[in-house]
Formats: structure tokens, sequence, C-alpha cells
């Protein structure tokens, strides 16, 4: 009888024309950690939701705890031990922390009535058994993110999971979290409990794996122990190519684009001064809370600093609202492409044209021009190289990677003289973030003022030429890339 908990023999899975896995193999022991790793599309989240019975697959076998399976439903899934936390963590805000943990537990065993203290009871055992500190009483919306994620350990817990999937675990936790996060892995584990850890960030897969799973176009590219790894080789794995994420050196520093003076917006920010220029990368970069996200937004309109200027190209711009910004010429990424980037449902020729519907009905009947926006469009997905299915698809269909670029696409459209861009690689996998570094530096080097903020420490040292740092609030400090390393600059954003 084999030791592994699960066994994944043969899988395949297509929709329609797509073949989404191809005979895939895995196998997982007890207290195990593997890293699934792979470029967007590649197979991974239809891979999961096998595994977690949302899929049947067309080929294969699945064995759990030496039973077979051609497939799993949810409560199948469930009650082989297999639980899965996804990047939303699927809470009630409105509910509390114990009500939380207990919520699955309850449906599953159908209780009928509500019993606050025994659900108190169960979410304590729960907390207590990781070693962690929450107060049971409190909504879940006024936890961070960290906490929350807690919060969704403990439910899967308490249905006696023995195996966690854990998808991008980490992608909007502080660098403290991560830490405390990588010790409640390491505690499950030497429960015996396995985990899948899905992650683009290479750093990770070393921190929490015993094995590696490499996808690409829904196949098994290899599958070993981390030993047997290094970043280089698990990128080239799942690209196929060599990726090299060189420092940005500038050809030509010119004229003035873009003069921030003193501006402060409490409790977030204050007296922020800054000058960029053409053909630089300017970062800026701080911890969660460290206020760079809410300066972004400022510059861009959608948060009114109470003191300090913003000048463009020497014009001093009085930005009551992002239409305003727009309309100067600067264009900002956000952080969340889901929410506050793109129309998910919506058309992708509709989601880059977005901007540039007012430039091509500036005639005296007000007709759009719609082949000459159309144009405009195809323009940026062929430079852009968007890989899609077609222009009339929504952009949902598309991998990560390809929506970021359809949100850089759609600002590109307007014609800016300065983009910020906020965390502008988050989510996407190590293939794309080459791509859209390469993108960054060659707009810079044609004399687009970018500014990338990001909490990413390789990518601000990979696609900056001058990076500043931002801690409670303050600039503390401003220097060129070449100057910093990556233990260097970790230190600077922990300093108080």
């Amino acid at each position: 009888m084999s030791d592994s908990f699960l066994e994944i023999r043969g899988i395949s899975k297509a929709f329609q024309a797509v073949q989404a896995l191809d005979s895939v193999d895995l196998t997982l022991k007890p207290g195990e950690a593997k890293c699934l790793v792979g470029e967007n599309g590649c197979g991974k989240s239809t891979l999961i939701k096998i595994i977690s019975g949302v899929y049947t697959p067309d080929e294969g076998e699945i064995i759990i705890k030496g039973k077979s399976y051609q497939s799993l439903t949810p409560i199948a899934s469930i009650e082989a031990g297999i639980q899965v936390i996804y990047q939303d963590f699927s809470l009630f805000p409105n509910l509390t922390v114990a009500e939380n943990i207990t919520m699955s537990y309850n449906r599953y065993h159908k209780t009928k009535f509500v019993n606050k203290n025994r659900n108190r009871e169960l979410a304590k055992k729960m907390v207590d058994e990781i070693g962690v500190k929450l107060d049971l009483d409190q909504e879940v919306s006024e936890l961070s993110v960290g906490e929350k994620q807690v919060v969704a350990i403990c439910r899967a817990l308490l249905l006696d999971a023995e195996l966690l999937i854990m998808d991008e675990p980490t992608t909007a936790l502080t660098s403290k979290e991560v830490q405390a996060l990588y010790g409640i892995i390491a505690s499950l584990k030497e429960r015996g409990i396995a985990l899948i850890f899905v992650s683009h960030k290479l750093d990770e897969v070393f921190a929490v794996a015993e094995s590696v799973c490499v996808l690409r176009d829904g196949k098994n590219v290899i599958d070993g122990p981390k030993e047997d790894f290094d970043k280089h080789k698990i990128a080239y794995y799942m690209t196929g190519r060599e990726v090299v994420f060189d420092p940005f050196v500038p050809e030509e520093i010119t004229d003035e684009l873009l003069h921030i003076e003193n501006l402060t917006l409490e409790p977030y920010y204050r007296d922020i001064s800054f000058t960029l220029r053409k053909g630089e990368v300017l970062g800026i970069t701080g911890l969660l809370g460290s206020g760079r996200t809410e300066l972004a937004e400022s510059i861009f309109g959608l948060r009114k600093p109470t003191e300090g200027t913003v000048a463009l190209k020497g014009e001093v711009l009085n930005l009551t609202g992002s239409d305003k910004a727009v309309n100067a010429g600067i264009g900002y990424l956000p952080e969340d492409r889901l929410t506050q980037g793109l129309f998910l449902k919506v058309e992708i020729e509709r989601n880059i044209s977005a901007g540039i519907v007012r430039k091509f009905s500036q005639n005296p009947m007000g007709y759009i021009d719609k082949s000459g926006m159309h144009q405009t469009v195809v323009d940026q997905v062929e430079s852009l190289r968007i890989k899609l299915g077609g222009l009339d698809h929504p952009v949902s269909s598309l991998s990560g990677g390809n929506q970021q670029r359809v949100v850089l696409a759609k600002w590109l459209a307007i014609s800016p003289k300065v983009l910020i861009l906020n965390c502008p690689t988050v989510g996407v996998d190590v293939g794309s973030k080459q791509n859209i570094h390469e993108t960054i530096k060659a707009l810079a080097v044609e004399g687009l003022g970018m500014v990338v903020v990001s909490d990413d420490l390789p990518e601000i040292l990979s696609v900056c030429s001058r990076v500043i740092v931002m801690n409670q609030g303050r600039f503390t400090g401003e220097y060129q890339a070449s100057e910093l390393d990556e233990s260097t600059l970790q230190q600077m954003l922990a300093k108080a």
C-alpha cells in the first residue's frame, strides 16, 4: 500500500478545443508541502478544481489514502480531508471570527440551531492549536488580511483537513504576516497535514516546500525535491526559455516631467517631494501601510491632499478627480486590477478603449470614429503582445498576465505623459512579469515618465533606475538602484 496521501495519475481535462490538462501526475505525502508552479494558463487552477471536486476529469485517476476515484464531488473531496483556501478566503465580513470558523462545520453537520457558546469553544480550540491570537468576537471585516487568512485556515482544520491547498496565499500580506504564515505552515506539516502551495513568488517556493511540481501548457514538466532547483531553473521550466531580470540603466535622462512639492494627506503621508524626469523609471517602495498607495492615488486625483502641489511639465494641476489627471496626461494602473482596473464581464476591446471614447468623438456631430478607435486597440494588443481569443471575448477569459496587459493598454491608448504603476506584476507569472518589465523600460526610453510603486523588492531593483524608500508616511531615503541590493533595501523598509 502506498504511503502517499494523494496520487494523481494521468489526469486530463479539455474545455472544447482547449486542452487544459494533459496526462498530469502528482504525488503528495502526509506532512509534505508541494509548490505547484507554472505560468498563468498552465493548468494549475484546473488541477486544483479537479482535486476539490469542482471539475470532473476526462481521463485519469485520483487516489486518496489508497482509495481510487474517477472523479470527486466537492462533498466527497471534503470528506476525504481536502480543503482549498482561495485568495479571497470566502469569509463572511459581517460575522465574527468564531462564526466564520464554525460556519462550514455547522453546515456540513447540518446543525439546525446556532449555539454561540459551542461555536466559540470550537473556534478557540482551533485558534489555540495553531498558536495564534484572535479576538473571536471581532467581526471579520475589521481584521487584517493576514488575520483573515488564519480564520480561513482554522475553518479548514475544524473540518479535519488532511490536505490544505493554498492559492497565492501571500499576495496581499505584509512581510511580517508572510513570516507568520510560514510558521503556521511549519506547524501544520509537523501535525502531518499535507499542503499544495500555489505561488508565483519563487522565494516562497524554497521557504515552504519539500518538493516542486512545474506545469507548462497543461503538462508535467518536472517534479522533484526542492534541492534540485534554483530560481533560474524553475523560471526556465515554467517558460521554456531563459528568464533574466536585468537592472535598468537609462540611456538618457532629460527634461522634468512631474514635480511633487510638500504633498501631505494625514494620516497617510506628509511632506512628500520628488521629481520625475524623462528617460528614468522611478521606484517608490514601502511596506503595506507606508502610505505608498495613498500617495499614488493622490497624484492621480483619487484622493485630495490637504497641502502641497502636483506639477506636470511645469504647470501646477488642480486634481479634484481622476478625470482631471487623465486630461492632463497622467495614467494610473491600480494595485487590484480585478476590482479597480477592469470591467471583467465586458469585451476586451471595450476595456482597452474605455479611456479614448472622448478622443474619437471630437467632431461637430459627436459621432464616434469606431474604425480609428478599433485600430488604436489593435495596435496596443499587438504592441503589448496580449494573447487573446478575440477582441469580443470578455476580459475575464484572459490569464492574469494578459489582464494586466489590457489595463496597461487602456492607459497607453490615451498617450499619457506620466504613468503610475501600482504593483504592476502582482499575481502574474514569471514570464509575464519579465515581459511587463521589458515594456516599462522601453516606455521610459521612449520618453514616457514611469513611476513604479511596489513592495516587490526584486521588481524594484530590476526595473527602476532610482528608488525612493517610504516608511510610515514619509520618504526616508533616495538612492540609485545600482547602489542597492535586496537585503539592504529590506532592512531600510523594516526601519521604523
